[in-house]
């Protein structure tokens, strides 16, 4: 290798040293860029395991109030059991399918978001995907918890100026 390829430390200019920081135009975009998944309230949550009844899902689900189980073994998230999947998949079908085990029913491989993505990630899944409740994860895939609309509107509050 001759010299004339080697960098002259001398002349190095750090390409980030002249770097304008962002700019955001309030302080919610700033929050939706900057701050991560974790920063949204995602606990509690509700969780029933794969094998449980379908009839006893939707006890649970009526009997917490909520609008969605996560069903997971081990720590692990292998789906949703929501509302929507009573009105689409049960409901008229409750006496036939009461029995079957919440897998056989529930949505698998739902979208989720890590704790470490941006909180603009959920926002997005819940606004583009559709999805109302979305699963967050660990990057070790663990089941964390679940943003849902209520918790997205608790972090909007945090960050929009009182008017």
């Amino acid at each position: 290798m001759s010299d004339a390829t080697i960098p002259d430390p001398e002349e190095f200019q750090d390409p980030l040293e002249n770097y304008d920081p962002k700019v955001y135009a309030d302080a919610l975009e700033q929050a939706l860029a900057e701050q991560t998944v974790d920063q949204i309230r995602h606990e509690p949550m509700a969780t029933i395991a794969p094998d449980v009844s379908v009839g006893e899902a939707v006890k649970q689900l009526a009997g917490l109030h909520v609008a969605c189980l996560l069903v997971e073994q081990d720590g692990e998230l292998l789906g949703v059991f929501s509302d929507r999947d009573v009105l689409d998949r049960v409901a008229l079908e409750f006496d036939r399918v009461k029995d079957q085990p919440v897998r056989s029913l529930m949505t698998e491989n739902p979208v989720f978001v890590y704790e470490t993505d941006s909180a603009a990630a959920a926002f997005s899944v819940m606004a583009v995907a559709g999805f109302r409740h979305v699963p967050v994860l660990s990057l070790d895939q663990k089941l964390m918890g679940i943003v849902s609309p209520q918790r997205v509107t608790e972090f909007v509050q945090q960050h929009v100026p009182a008017t």
